[in-house]
């Protein structure tokens, strides 16, 4: 499927030539999957002769990409949205949207146009493609747009791109979960695993090896399960392996990993393929078998153990961070107790830590024994401190080393320096020049904090 018929139609459109001055401004709340979403939407936008602006309030279109995987997230998006109505009635013309998962749950469409009325196009996660006929049929017939669709329809290739870095991208390689977590609404917003297929995937890589990208970060819900509904033999271990002889390509990154799902030959694929960086995203989210059966994860405590021994014994090299939950129904003080001491052995080098947040038509909204707030940010409290003392202290034994840097830009704190990442992730500051941005560069470390390393650029 393609919508750049449409994309090239509408942007012939006479009545569309104004638009050429006008400008759009995206919020993208979530997942690195959103991101590349909005990054698509913006390209479809920058096709028809928007441009895009920082400041929200300046836009003539303002998009809201949402994220419903934890409550948070949601209370944002509305208390963004609540301060846009009197700029809406100071600009009639500005048209406000607001798409993604949030939009895919039941009833949260009618929810929002009943609580928001303002609001001129809602659309969901299997139609964004088609963003801009709702544009179009705004502007010319001045109606509301409100279509969700429920189930996903074949994955839709050809559509522009607006990246957010001139040197590193995002390459999503599957779309949707079988997985069904307990906790999780993500299979019913994104629907079940579709594989884009492989020539699909090389074209764009390719595409962007010619547009001067060098490291590609591949996405999925779960990569590990890519390749298994296409029936023609490709995986994941082959995927990345096929990936590696692109020419011009310097690294491969991938997220995330579900560790029911990681085989040994993805591990013997990251050992072997040269481009691949040594990195790998286990999710946890436990460290109590019990409550990861209760979470539906499909592996014990035990199993996961095992798994990350294995990843380190073939990479030495390799950095393992996580995901993890505090506070799931039912979690006691022994169930938390045991997260900690796998955190204690396994050693990630850095982890996202949640506080269990209740979603709505999740089987764990519904299960007896929530836990207390004060318990779960107790529990948090701890958890995050155990993770920095470790994470840390695997840091400092980088201090006096040398490693090898891609330099990804400008530090966001500090534009006199530059920032990149190790080939095991760790973020490194340091000055340099501004012509080493998109190459490899080997960086002596001076300084090591729990978050990122400080260096100055080898002569």
């Amino acid at each position: 499927m393609t919508n750049s018929i449409y994309i090239d139609k509408i942007q012939g459109e006479e009545n569309l030539s104004t638009n050429l001055t006008q400008t759009f401004h995206i919020s993208t709340y979530g997942c690195q999957m959103n991101e590349e979403d909005s990054e698509k939407i913006s390209g479809m936008l920058k096709r028809i002769g928007y441009s895009n602006t920082e400041i929200k309030e300046d836009a003539d279109i303002i998009i809201f990409n949402t994220c419903c995987v934890r409550e948070n997230a949601e209370n944002k998006v509305f208390g963004n949205l609540g301060q846009l109505k009197k700029l809406k009635e100071e600009r009639p013309n500005l048209i406000i949207a607001i798409c993604g998962c949030m939009m895919q749950q039941k009833g949260m469409a009618d929810k929002v146009l009943k609580t928001f009325p303002f609001v001129d196009i809602i659309f969901g996660t299997h139609n964004s493609y088609k963003f801009p006929e709702y544009l179009d049929r705004v502007q010319k017939d001045g109606v509301q747009v409100k279509e969700i669709v429920n189930k996903e329809d074949g994955i839709v290739e050809g559509l522009p791109i607006d990246r957010k870095s001139d040197v590193k991208a995002f390459v999503t390689i599957m779309y949707g979960c079988n997985n069904f977590c307990t906790y999780c609404v993500v299979p019913y917003v994104r629907g079940r695993e579709r594989s884009r297929k492989p020539e699909d995937i090389v074209k764009e890589v390719e595409e962007l090896i010619s547009q001067g990208y060098k490291e590609i970060t591949v996405l999925g819900q779960n990569v590990n399960s890519y390749g298994k509904d296409l029936n023609d033999g490709m995986s994941f271990a082959k995927l990345l392996r096929t990936l590696n002889e692109v020419k011009g390509l310097e690294r491969i990154r991938f997220m995330s990993s579900h560790p029911k799902d990681l085989t040994d030959d993805v591990i013997l694929a990251i050992k072997e393929c040269d481009k691949v960086c040594e990195q790998v995203h286990l999710p946890v989210q436990s460290g109590s078998s019990a409550i990861l059966k209760s979470m539906n994860r499909h592996y014990t405590r035990e199993q996961y153990i095992e798994l990350a021994k294995k990843i380190k014994a073939e990479i030495p090299e390799v950095s393992i961070t996580t995901d993890i939950i505090v506070g799931f129904p039912g979690e006691t003080d022994e169930d938390f107790e045991y997260t900690l001491e796998l955190v204690k052995e396994v050693e990630y080098d850095s982890a996202f830590t949640f506080i269990y947040s209740r979603r709505n038509h999740t089987p764990a909204d519904r299960m007896e024994n929530q836990i207390p707030e004060e318990i779960k940010h107790e529990r948090f409290n701890r958890l995050v401190k155990t993770l920095n003392e470790i994470v840390e202290r695997k840091n400092k034994a980088y201090e006096n080393k040398t490693v090898e840097v891609f330099v990804e830009g400008t530090s966001k704190n500090q534009e006199s320096r530059l920032t990149g990442r190790t080939r095991n992730g760790r973020l490194v500051n340091f000055e340099g020049s501004k012509d080493s941005i998109g190459k490899l560069i080997n960086v002596n470390i001076t300084k090591a904090g729990s978050f990122s390393l400080t260096g100055e650029e080898c002569k």
